[in-house]
C-alpha cells in the first residue's frame, strides 16, 4: 500500500514537473518568437526606410549617409505618386519668377550668413542625381514606442496660443516659447535661427527651434509643415544638433514624419541632408551661427517648397499631402519646444535654445531675426500683429524687438528647472 501510494506521489510530481517544463518553454518560446517577430518588423522597416545607394559617406559623428538615386527616395512609396514627375525647381521664388543666380546673389546680401556645413561634408559629396539620406539603424527604430510610432511626433505639440489652459499644459508635457501672426493668409514663412546644442535631461526628452506653418483647426484636422533644428536623443542616439522638417495633415495621428522617414516630402538636392548634424554650433559668448529657412508655396503648382540657407533648394511637399495647406497656412509660428516629462514632479532641466532666458542678449541668449511672411502676390514681407507666446515664463521665456538690421526679431529659451520653475 505504502508503495503504491508513492509511486502515485511520484507520477503526480513527475506530472508537475512536465506542467513546469512545458510551461517553462512555452513562455520563452513566445518570448522568443516576440523578440524575433519584432526583429523581423524591424528589419522589414529599415528594408523600406533604407534605399540602395550608389555611395556611402561615414560621418565623423557616426552617421552613414547614403547617396541615393533621386528617384528611389522614399517619397515615391506613396501610391499617390507613383507616376509623379519630379519637379527639379520651383516655377516661382518669393518675389518673382525663379532664378538661381538670383536666390544665391540676394539672399547673400541679406542674410551675410555663412556658410553651414554639416559634419558628413568633411569625408565626401552626393553627386548630382542623388539625393543624401541619413541611414536609419536598427537601434534609431528600437528606440521607438513602436516600429509604427518612430519618426513621428507624439499627439498635441503644437503651442496653442490663444487657450493657454493650465490642465492642456500639463497634460502635453510640451512647452514653448514663441511668436506668431495669424488673422490672414500666408503662403510661406522665413527666418534666420540662432544655432545651438542645448541640454537635454532625459532621454525620451528633445528641444527644437523651429517655423511651423499651421492650416485648419487645432483639433483632428491640424495641418502643419515644419523646419528648423532640433536635439533629440530618442531620435537619432545622440545629442547633436540636427537639421530636420515635419510635416501632418491628421494633428500627428496617422500621417506625416520626420525628414524622408515616410513617403511624402520629394527632395531634389544633392547637398543637404535632413537628420544630419549642424557644425559648427554658437557658444556662450563666443562666435553665433545661424541657419536660414524659408518655405513657400509656389502659386503654379501649389507644392510647398523649402529652402536652407544661401539657395539649397532642398525640395517640395506635393499639394495633395494636405487638406487646409492645399490653399494657404492660417497661422505662422517662429520658436522653440522642449518636453518636460516631469520626473519626480519636478520640472525637466532641458534647455531651450542656449539655456539663457532672452534678456541676456546677444551671445548668450538664442534668437530668431528676420522674421518674414509671404503674401498672396509671392513676396516676402515684414509680419503684422506678431504675438508672442509661453507656458511657464519662469522655465522658458520671449522677447520680441525690431530694428533696421534684424528686422522683427526676438529672443528666447531659458534653463527650465531653476529656483522660479522648481
Amino acid at each position: 500500500m505504502g508503495a503504491a501510494h508513492l509511486s502515485r506521489e511520484k507520477v503526480a510530481r513527475g506530472f508537475l514537473v512536465c506542467l513546469w517544463l512545458w510551461g517553462f518553454f512555452s513562455l520563452s518560446y513566445a518570448a522568443r518568437s516576440g523578440v524575433s517577430k519584432q526583429k523581423f518588423e524591424v528589419k522589414k522597416h529599415l528594408n523600406r526606410l533604407n534605399k540602395p545607394a550608389v555611395k556611402s559617406i561615414q560621418s565623423p559623428d557616426g552617421d552613414i549617409i547614403d547617396c541615393v538615386p533621386i528617384t528611389k527616395q522614399p517619397a515615391f512609396d506613396h501610391p499617390f505618386l507613383k507616376d509623379h514627375k519630379i519637379q527639379m525647381k520651383p516655377n516661382y521664388h518669393p518675389e518673382g519668377l525663379f532664378d538661381d543666380n538670383k536666390v544665391s546673389s540676394s539672399t547673400k546680401s541679406k542674410d551675410k550668413e555663412p556658410h553651414i556645413p554639416q559634419l558628413w561634408h568633411r569625408y565626401g559629396k552626393c553627386a548630382e542625381g542623388t539625393i543624401p539620406m541619413r541611414r536609419t539603424k536598427e537601434d534609431d527604430v528600437l528606440r521607438a514606442s513602436s516600429v509604427k510610432r518612430y519618426g513621428k511626433k507624439k499627439h498635441r505639440t503644437v503651442p496653442l496660443p490663444k487657450s493657454a489652459e493650465p490642465d492642456l499644459i500639463n497634460q502635453s508635457g510640451h512647452q514653448h516659447a514663441i511668436a506668431y501672426v495669424e488673422g490672414d493668409k500666408y503662403y510661406g514663412a522665413k527666418a534666420t535661427i540662432n544655432v545651438w546644442e542645448p541640454k537635454i535631461q532625459q532621454q525620451n526628452e528633445f528641444s527644437l527651434s523651429q517655423i511651423w506653418l499651421l492650416g485648419g483647426s487645432f483639433g483632428q484636422d491640424l495641418n502643419s509643415i515644419e523646419a528648423g533644428w532640433q536635439v533629440s536623443p530618442d531620435l537619432y542616439g545622440d545629442n547633436n544638433t540636427r537639421l530636420f522638417t515635419y510635416w501632418t495633415s491628421d494633428a500627428y495621428q496617422a500621417t506625416g514624419c520626420y525628414n524622408l522617414l515616410c513617403s511624402g516630402f520629394i527632395q531634389i538636392n544633392s547637398d543637404i541632408a535632413m537628420g544630419a548634424s549642424i557644425s559648427p554650433v554658437s557658444g556662450y559668448r563666443n562666435s553665433q551661427y545661424d541657419i536660414s529657412i524659408l518655405i513657400w508655396k509656389d502659386p503654379k503648382e501649389g507644392h510647398w517648397w523649402m529652402q536652407f540657407g544661401n539657395g539649397y533648394v532642398l525640395g517640395y511637399w506635393p499639394s495633395f499631402l494636405f487638406s487646409y495647406l492645399t490653399e494657404s497656412a492660417s497661422m505662422i509660428e517662429w520658436g522653440g519646444e522642449v518636453v518636460n516629462s516631469q520626473a519626480d514632479g519636478h520640472h525637466t532641466s532641458t534647455q531651450m535654445g542656449s539655456g539663457k532666458f532672452p534678456e541676456e542678449g546677444f551671445s548668450k541668449a538664442s534668437y530668431f531675426r528676420n522674421i518674414q511672411v509671404v503674401d498672396s502676390s509671392n513676396n516676402l514681407k515684414a509680419p503684422k500683429g506678431l504675438g508672442t507666446f509661453t507656458e511657464q515664463s519662469n522655465c522658458y521665456d520671449v522677447q520680441p524687438g525690431n530694428n533696421d538690421d534684424w528686422g522683427h526679431f526676438f529672443y528666447y529659451g531659458g534653463p527650465g528647472k531653476n529656483e522660479n520653475c522648481p
